[in-house]
């Protein structure tokens, strides 16, 4: 593996994805070693932008023009982020490839072939190094929802939703196991998880 790998976290909404993803970045600041990070949607500064359209409490897209947002985000930011660092520097993502195909095709049901090939339409063989995969059950995530002070358009679908894209992430993590290490917050600590996480990059790294 490369010594400056893309690595992503990805996980449905409160299930720790982004805590998990700021003690990475502790732990790598700390260790003085080069990275750069940005989330999906968003990322470049027009990504950004379609972040904002697509998340707003009050949109009405359905799911096919979001999708095509999403890809027009991830152009963006292969072209104005990824290209310039990789293997130049640690590459992290909040959500990436994967999340596409838990919400768009196991939660919303859109054609599976057609975004694998967007994504490889855009993105050529570029493949993540590693993925970090955060689940949570229903009791967790529902509470977890209730301690959260802004919601957004994702934040707003029955749990059936959540779940049928929770089981898509592990359907997608199987096919590749030796790529995926999944953080199970209703079973683990947080410190548990944030010892999983730094020795994992450990070796990821050496």
């Amino acid at each position: 593996m490369s010594k400056k790998p893309l690595i992503v976290f990805e996980g449905i909404e409160a299930s720790g994805k982004s805590t998990n993803l700021k003690k990475t970045i502790k732990y790598l600041k700390k260790k003085k070693i080069k990275f750069i990070t940005f989330r999906e949607p968003g990322g470049a500064n027009l990504s950004e932008k379609l972040r904002s359209l697509m998340l707003n409490k009050k949109s009405k897209s359905d799911c096919k023009t979001d999708l095509f947002l999403f890809m027009a985000s991830r152009s963006e930011n292969f072209d104005k982020i990824i290209k310039k660092n990789y293997n130049k520097k640690v590459i992290l993502i909040d959500r990436f490839i994967d999340s596409t195909l838990a919400y768009q095709h196991y939660g919303m049901g859109l054609e599976k072939d057609l975004i694998i090939k967007m994504n490889n339409f855009l993105l050529g063989k570029l493949k993540p190094n590693f993925t970090f995969l955060s689940i949570v059950n229903k009791k967790n995530m529902l509470k977890r929802f209730k301690l959260r002070k802004n919601n957004n358009k994702y934040d707003n679908f029955d749990y059936n939703f959540y779940n049928k894209v929770q089981k898509g992430f592990l359907k997608l993590s199987r096919k590749n196991k030796s790529k995926y290490l999944i953080l199970d917050s209703n079973k683990d600590s947080l410190k548990t998880i944030e010892n999983k996480i730094i020795n994992k990059i450990k070796n990821i790294l050496k």
